[in-house]
């Protein structure tokens, strides 16, 4: 049963239950829904009077729940693009073939070849737009499909308002925890490399490493995509617009050294692990040079780690430290491995050239680290 205080007591309501639990998120979700459902409402009324305004209240739902501002504005215009052509398209139809199979077909043929090589979404958009229009010209006059246009064009600009000027949706904490995420799975995969190594395991666990290695790839396109989410989050967003200030991190740059990154750590578990599987004997790794190069992969592991924290907004100078000493540490382990190499004081002299892809990968991984160090 509707109440008779109308629908604005509800946001008074939506406040109160935040108060008993909600979060900050819930509430404000909740709060543009209401206020934009609301508002496309009166707008619509202003526009059509006596008519039901629910094409108005939908549409502004849609556009406010839009993830990003400059997403919901696309959305938008895309939608009311497509929208357009399909009504005009029933319209045209229906006035030069009347309300018949041979319409439906004429529309669908239509939207097919006039949406050239567009998005085949948009073409499915206009050729149902066109027919739920056809089927509304057929049942009703077509002022009221009129009607209905303008009704969706106010729900979307309304949508797009509230979206924009009531607490325009930020996504920079996800990106900012996607990039953490990977470099700390990163950091656990070389740690547990490093004492896999040092407890004589890595014929056991070589394979198990090149498994975590491909799920790298998995986490970086995960990551990706949460920071290109918070790049388009800043786009057209008031927030930032009216009030200038040091633009925050969108952790693109720290990610793309993280992917070269994972590389270097893809292809140490895969030598590894090939040389496991090598049936030359004299071409496996001798332990001296594991146990140096296991204290080497832990060194980088904790670089790896120490380096995400160089932008935080907490201690920058004790991260940039932890990270600095991390990499002088692991170059000094690079150079006496580099020297115990070229003197030949190593065991197992026919694995050199494992060896040196081992410590190829390793330099590599520190130089990404060091160079973006220093930009």
């Amino acid at each position: 049963m509707p109440s008779s205080l109308g629908p604005w007591p509800l946001l008074t309501r939506l406040v109160e239950a935040a108060r008993r639990g909600w979060g900050r998120h819930a509430l404000v979700h909740g709060a543009k829904n209401l206020l934009a459902a609301l508002l496309a409402w009166e707008a619509a009324t202003l526009w059509i009077p006596g008519e039901p305004s629910y094409v108005a209240v939908a549409t502004a739902l849609l556009m406010v729940n839009a993830a990003t501002v400059y997403r919901s504005v696309t959305q938008a215009v895309r939608s009311m693009a497509t929208r357009s052509v399909g009504v005009l398209l029933a319209l045209g139809t229906v006035w030069l073939l009347g309300s018949t199979a041979g319409s439906i077909a004429g529309i669908v043929g239509i939207a097919l070849v006039a949406a050239g090589r567009r998005a085949s979404d948009d073409r499915l958009q206009v050729a149902s737009t066109a027919a739920l229009t056809l089927t509304a010209a057929a049942a009703a006059p077509v002022g009221n499909v009129v009607f209905t246009a303008i009704a969706a064009l106010s729900g979307a600009v309304v949508g797009v308002a509230v979206n924009a000027l009531v607490l325009p949706p930020m996504h920079l904490e996800e990106s900012d925890d996607a990039v953490r995420d990977l470099a700390r799975v990163m950091g656990a995969l070389l740690h547990d490399m490093g004492h896999g190594l040092l407890e004589r395991q890595h014929a056991a666990r070589a394979h198990g490493w090149v498994e975590d290695g491909r799920g790298l790839g998995r986490r970086v396109a995960d990551a990706r995509e949460y920071v290109q989410q918070g790049q388009e989050s800043l786009r057209w967003n008031t927030c930032w617009a009216v009030r200038p200030r040091r633009r925050p991190v969108t952790y693109g740059d720290m990610l793309n050294t993280l992917h070269g990154v994972t590389l270097q750590v893809r292809g140490i578990a895969r030598t590894l692990a090939d040389n496991v599987d090598d049936d030359h004997t004299d071409h496996h790794l001798g332990q001296q040079f594991l146990d140096r190069y296991a204290e080497m992969l832990k060194l980088a592991g904790q670089a790896v780690e120490a380096f995400v924290e160089v932008e935080s907004t907490a201690r920058p100078a004790e991260a940039r430290e932890g990270l600095r000493e991390a990499i002088d540490h692991a170059r000094a382990w690079h150079e006496t491995m580099t020297d115990l190499i070229g003197r030949g004081a190593l065991v197992k002299p026919g694995a050199w050239h494992v060896y040196g892809s081992l410590m190829t990968d390793v330099e590599r991984l520190l130089a990404d680290l060091d160079h973006a160090d220093r930009l």
